[in-house]
């Protein structure tokens, strides 16, 4: 199985995909529990939500193994994202639902993780800082989108439901106000359609937005993380739902095509 899908474009944007991958390797496989073999905590169906990007001229990196492999979003250093709150592993041991992953005494050692992060995290990396590189040659700055979902409701990590369109700059430290600012417009915009959305909420973009973007050397990062219950079931078996695609797809391209246009207006000066 390969690590990743990659189709190159020439605009200056790059859509990062790290959790919509379900594949496991046997061998991990083996050692882990019934209910993580589901994967139930898969960005579910996102390439196929997202499948107007064909139309587009833009680049898209694409995961294929599982979080539960190695979490493409997580530091290396395994540092945790949100200081005070519950946080995830580089290399998960527990499901969002807090049920164990691993079979007693199979959870990875150190050694495993080191390895793990070697074969899966670091070629994805590779690409995605090479690709931002050569945008950012070509066009004088790089946009990352960072396409992610989750379960509308994880008491885990946060009381409620969740809003539907979560925006994230890592608390402005990712991109330019002034492109948070239309984006959070647009998500603005869909509550005629009855959906909600926050920026830099609970979910401020994790370590890929917070590590690549650089606004200030012309590299623009933003999380979206949107919740599953738009666009399909989120009980097993995790049905895509295309009528209510249907409906929230249109938002997200506008979040795309903004985006680009922002870009446009910077290059124009």
């Amino acid at each position: 199985m390969e690590l990743f899908r990659f189709t190159e474009g020439s605009l200056p944007l790059l859509v990062s995909m790290p959790h919509p991958g379900t594949y496991v390797p046997p061998e991990i496989a083996g050692r882990m529990t019934e209910v993580a073999k589901t994967v139930p905590d898969t960005d579910w169906h996102i390439p196929q939500l997202y499948d107007f990007l064909a139309e587009l001229d833009v680049s898209v990196l694409q995961a294929t193994h599982s979080r539960y492999v190695i979490d493409l979003n997580r530091a290396p250093d395994n540092r945790a994202l949100y200081a005070g709150a519950s946080n995830t592993e580089l290399c998960p041991l527990q499901t969002f639902a807090l049920e164990d992953i691993y079979l007693p005494g199979e959870a990875p050692d150190e050694n495993e993780v080191a390895a793990r992060r070697e074969a899966y995290w670091q070629p994805y990396h590779d690409r995605l800082a090479e690709t931002l590189a050569a945008i950012k040659a070509k066009h004088g700055l790089a946009l990352l989108w960072d396409a992610h979902s989750i379960r509308s409701e994880v008491p885990r990590f946060f009381e409620g439901r969740l809003p539907d369109l979560n925006l994230g700059t890592g608390d402005g430290s990712a991109a330019a106000s002034s492109l948070l600012d239309i984006l959070t417009a647009v998500a603005r915009d869909a509550g005629h359609l009855g959906y909600t959305h926050a920026a830099n909420g609970r979910f401020k973009g994790g370590y890929i937005t917070r590590h690549y973007g650089d606004p200030e050397n012309g590299v623009h990062a933003v999380q979206l993380e949107l919740s599953e219950i738009t666009y399909m079931d989120e009980d097993p078996p995790f049905a895509f739902r295309d009528d209510l695609a249907e409906q929230v797809r249109p938002v997200l391209s506008g979040l795309i095509h903004t985006m680009l246009a922002w870009a446009e207006m910077e290059q124009q000066g």
